[in-house]
């Protein structure tokens, strides 16, 4: 399988800390979040590339990280691509980031014809989990389609927030809707995913169709599941979004 790690945004809630350096490489307990994401990944044996996307700015810090990432060389290779964004305004965003990844690295015709890789499980790089994914992985072998992730959420302003799931009694997807004024259901979506190889050419047909929101994951999933199977695995733990000062610091101290 390959990964795609989503690390070119700008993280401008974390200004001035995050101006001049990528937020997936900042520090917690010694690493980066980028290195405790991979590691394990790594640890999984099912993974075999890491493609990180960067922006153009930060590229050159991405490619010291990946000339001294030697912890995480030998079985998965790691390959760091540029989408060419230089600042928030000319972003690409999340969707025309993994479209992107798709087609520079030909993971259609790769995964076509290597029954090994088989999907592409896509992260978002300024997230930590406190399980591994590799239950994730097992579960999208099971069930051999899309895959996202669930968490039950009591909070309904935090529902409010995010995309909410239905599910069945086997765990398929009924009703995505993301930021809902009245969620149907307690189980969020955090920003992980495993497509399907059949599932690649839709995310690429997709990125000029301007009735889908390109810019959120979570948006583009809504639209996704109305068109594709979908099973979201349950999750056995807890993920971090570190997307301001107040959860860099916690996540410092806590993970």
């Amino acid at each position: 399988m390959k990964c795609i790690v989503l690390a070119a945004g700008y993280a401008t809630r974390l200004y001035p800390l995050t101006e001049n350096f990528p937020k997936p490489l900042l520090d917690v307990k010694g690493k980066s979040i980028l290195d405790w994401l991979l590691e394990d990944v790594k640890s999984t044996g099912m993974v075999d590339e890491a493609i990180i996307v960067s922006n153009h700015k930060f590229y050159n810090i991405f490619k010291d990280w990946t000339d001294k990432a030697d912890n995480l060389s030998g079985a998965m290779k790691l390959t760091l691509l540029d989408d060419g964004s230089t600042d928030n305004d000319n972003r690409l965003g999340a969707v025309k980031d993994i479209a992107f990844a798709i087609n520079k690295c030909q993971l259609i015709k790769e995964c076509n014809e290597d029954e090994k890789n088989d999907g592409v499980l896509v992260l978002a790089g300024d997230n930590l989990l406190d399980f591994s994914i590799k239950g994730f992985l097992d579960f999208y072998k099971e069930k051999r389609a899309t895959c996202i992730m669930r968490h039950f959420e009591p909070s309904l302003e935090k529902l409010q927030r995010t995309g909410v799931v239905e599910v069945n009694d086997y765990d398929k997807v009924i009703s995505m809707e993301e930021k809902p004024a009245k969620p149907k259901s307690n189980w969020a979506v955090p920003p992980f995913y495993i497509y399907g190889k059949d599932d690649l050419p839709v995310i690429v047909n997709c990125v000029n169709d301007e009735e889908i929101n390109l810019d959120a994951l979570g948006g583009f999933i809504e639209w996704f599941c109305k068109k594709r199977e979908v099973y979201a695995y349950e999750m056995p733990g807890k993920r971090y979004d570190i997307g301001n000062r107040e959860s860099l610091e916690w996540i410092r101290e806590n993970y």
